[in-house]
Formats: structure tokens, C-alpha cells, sequence
């Protein structure tokens, strides 16, 4: 770690936005890039996610472009502030320290850029590198901005929302739902064609099979047995990531369906796709199977139970490894008994910690992308490049070696072209630091 009170004496322009020397320029540049990049990003993600949750064409109307735009702003802020906070530190501090090109100028852009996004999205804010995620998050909102429950609901389904323990035997009286269901006394039509028979035909064996066959009284499902319950929890989440997969990969297929029309039969049989389907399936159905399972076995319903099955269900992380998943649900875990620990009066509450915790994390990566990129996750650095159209590969990282973090180890021989009218400090100049 490079020391705190090192400096250099080089300008903004000579170590930042080398690419123009007028630091306004370079900021609306950044900015214009990040907003571009931004809306890429937001725009089909968000109707993605109106589609999952099957938005009403209100949402369409007055929602959807407002939500859009106000994401959107929000990541434009992140790149756009940081190269005018990165100046403006420069020029009220007189020199460029360690921890100033990073850490100190990405910490306020963020903290001002989170403010920006709404209150219900801040959860995910910090994982947004992933697409994938990114869309999951996306459709698991809920409009009161709970992410855990509304994950739950959405993954797993609202059955499985962990409730206070019930006994099989209250579970449900003999006038329950499943067993008051009257018989359906409507006469049957006979189709015209034999296609609408083999249809119908088929239809009623499925609601045979999903109705009649073993379901503990406490299990919830009333209009399934365990075994369908649990197969139309993975034909349906598997559906889910798998096409989440297909429509994050169209607008670069279309792109290249002209000069290879293969790239069309890639978009349905890419990998990826069904890896993200298998994870996603693979973790309901073992969810739901092993909650069935120790209800069948315990002959009650308990909040333990989810514990257990969320445990097994890990296993399908498997099929999609995710350093970015993993470490979402780690959080959500600590926070969720953090909130616990509050509610129980054991820990105290800390006013805008989410903000404070998601400043000072993005600016942490921030610091390491300026100093340490081989540090930096690779997967982050893209994103970084991609917001910033390049801009951020450009910074004179060789004039940061003298803080011994290898800043340049990464860039090769790369020494950017500066107009020698703006530079205080020559390329081949032997600098100390200060």
C-alpha cells in the first residue's frame, strides 16, 4: 500500500484526462460516454424485468422511461463526478497524492450518485458488473423495495416465505381449500378436431397428475402435489434464466446476423444460457423438494426448514459459478441479521450506513482500477472501460510506479501524448515524491 502523505506534483491533465487537457471538456466527455453506455445498460434491462413481473401498460406509459432515466443518471453521476472531483481535489490540494486519484475522488462522486437512484435499489447498486444479476434483481423487486422478501417471492415462489412454525394438525381444517374444491360439474364439450381432443386430453391428465398425488397438510401448494410443485419450479425458473440469458445476447447477435447468420443459432444454444437456467432451476427445485421433504418428515411447517433447504439449494451454484452472486447473498445474509440484531435490540443503527458503505466500497475499486488494476477483478475493469469508452486505460499510470503499486504493469510501454504547453512535469523528468 502506497504511503498516505506521498505525493507527486504532476497536473490533473498529465495523470487523468490526458486526452484533453481542459478538465470541463474532459468531464462533459466522460459524462456524455457514461450516459450513452448507461442507457444501453438500463433500457433493456428494465423492460426485462416490466415483463417478468407483468407491468400493467400504465407502467409502460408514465413509469417505465422515468425509472430508466433516473438509473441511468445515476451511473452517468459515478463516471462523470468522479473526473471532476479527480480535478478539482488535484487543484485544491496542489499535488496528486495516492489516495487522491482513486479512493478520494470516486468517494464523494459516489456518495452524490447514490443519492440520485432510488432508495429501493440501492441493495444491488454494487453488484450492477453483472448482468445477469443485474436482470434477477431487476424482476425480483418489489414495489416496497424489500429485496429479500421480494427475491424470495419471486425465486422460490411466495409459498416458501418462511412463516411462524404450524402443526400438520392446523395446518389445515377439514374444510381446507384442497379439500372443499368442489368437482367440476361443467359438461364437457367434445372438441371438433382431433388436435383440440389430443389437447384437451393432455391438459386434463396434467391437472390429474399436479392435483392428485402426495401433499403434506402443512405444504402450502394447494394445487399441486410435492413432486409437480417441485418440477414446475425449475421448468419455470430455468425458462426464466435462460431467457434472461437470450435477451441480454441480442442486440451483439443482431449486430453480426447479417455477416454471420450462425450467430443466430448461437443465441439460442450458447452455453451460458443453460448454465443460468440450470443454476436457477436447479436451486428452486432443490429449495422446494427439501422444504416438502422435512415437512413430510417432521409433520410440521418451521422457519428451520429454510435454513436447511436454502443450504442444500447452494449446490446449484454449481452449474453457474458467480464470484458476483456468491457475494450478493453473503451481504444480503449479514444484512438480514444486521436488521435481526436491530429489531432484537442487540446492535445499534447507524443512519445512511447503505450510503456510506456503498461510497466507500466503489470507492475502494476505484482505487485499486487507478493504482493496482491487476488487483482488480477483470470482469470490473471491463465495466470500467466500457462506461468511460476507453477513457480510463489512458491515464498515465507509469508516473504512479513511483508510489510502488505497479500501476503501469498492466499498460505496457503506453505513455500518453500530452501538448507540451500544458505539462508541468516532463515525461523524462526524475521525479521524487513529496
Amino acid at each position: 500500500m502506497a504511503a498516505l502523505s506521498k505525493s507527486i506534483p504532476h497536473s490533473c491533465y498529465e495523470l487523468g484526462h490526458t486526452w484533453n487537457p481542459s478538465c470541463t471538456f474532459s468531464t462533459l466527455q466522460v459524462t456524455a460516454g457514461a450516459l450513452e453506455v448507461s442507457f444501453k445498460i438500463y433500457a433493456p434491462l428494465y423492460l426485462i424485468a416490466a415483463i417478468l413481473r407483468r407491468r400493467k401498460k400504465d407502467y409502460y406509459k408514465k413509469r417505465l422511461l422515468p425509472e430508466i432515466l433516473q438509473s441511468t443518471s445515476f451511473l452517468t453521476a459515478n463516471g462523470g463526478l468522479y473526473i471532476a472531483f479527480f480535478c478539482i481535489l488535484r487543484k485544491l490540494l496542489g499535488r496528486v497524492y495516492s489516495w487522491s486519484a482513486g479512493f478520494g475522488a470516486a468517494l464523494p462522486a459516489s456518495y452524490i450518485a447514490i443519492l440520485i437512484e432510488r432508495k429501493s435499489r440501492w441493495t444491488g447498486t454494487l453488484f450492477r458488473t453483472n448482468k445477469n444479476l443485474v436482470s434477477i434483481i431487476n424482476s425480483c423487486q418489489t414495489v416496497k423495495g424489500d429485496y429479500v422478501s421480494g427475491c424470495c417471492r419471486f425465486i422460490v415462489g411466495k409459498e416458501e416465505i418462511p412463516t411462524h412454525p404450524c402443526l400438520a394438525e392446523h395446518a389445515h381444517g377439514p374444510g381446507s381449500e384442497r379439500d372443499a374444491q368442489p368437482p367440476d360439474e361443467r359438461p364437457e364439450h367434445t372438441p371438433a378436431s382431433r388436435g383440440s381432443c389430443i389437447r384437451a386430453f393432455t391438459r386434463k391428465l396434467l391437472d390429474s397428475i399436479c392435483k392428485h398425488g402426495p401433499r403434506h397438510r402443512c405444504c402450502k401448494h394447494h394445487q399441486d402435489n410435492c413432486i409437480s410443485y417441485c418440477v414446475k419450479g425449475f421448468i419455470r425458473m430455468f425458462s426464466v434464466g435462460y431467457l434472461i440469458q437470450c435477451c441480454l445476447k441480442v442486440p451483439s447477435a443482431f449486430r453480426q446476423a447479417f455477416t454471420k447468420p450462425s450467430r443466430l443459432l448461437w443465441l439460442l444454444y450458447n452455453k451460458e444460457n443453460f448454465q443460468l437456467g440450470a443454476f436457477l432451476g436447479s436451486f428452486v427445485s432443490i429449495y422446494k423438494g427439501t422444504s416438502c421433504l422435512l415437512r413430510w418428515m417432521r409433520n410440521l411447517d418451521d422457519e428451520l426448514h429454510a435454513l436447511i433447504a436454502g443450504f442444500l439449494a447452494g449446490i446449484s451454484m454449481f452449474f453457474y459459478k458467480s464470484t458476483s452472486i456468491s457475494m450478493y447473498l453473503f451481504s444480503k445474509l449479514v444484512e438480514t441479521m444486521y436488521f435481526k440484531g436491530i429489531e432484537a435490540g442487540r446492535f445499534p443503527y447507524f443512519p445512511h450506513a447503505d450510503t456510506v458503505i456503498y461510497a466507500v466500497s466503489t470507492a475502494i475499486c476505484f482505487q485499486a482500477a487507478v493504482m493496482e488494476v491487476q488487483n482488480l477483478r477483470p470482469s470490473y475493469w471491463k465495466f470500467l472501460l466500457r462506461l468511460t469508452k476507453g477513457r480510463f486505460a489512458l491515464m498515465n499510470r507509469k508516473v504512479l510506479d513511483v508510489f510502488g503499486t505497479e500501476a503501469s504493469k498492466h499498460f505496457g510501454d503506453f505513455t500518453p501524448k500530452l501538448d507540451p504547453r500544458y505539462v508541468l512535469c516532463p515525461i523524462d523528468m526524475d521525479v521524487q515524491l513529496g
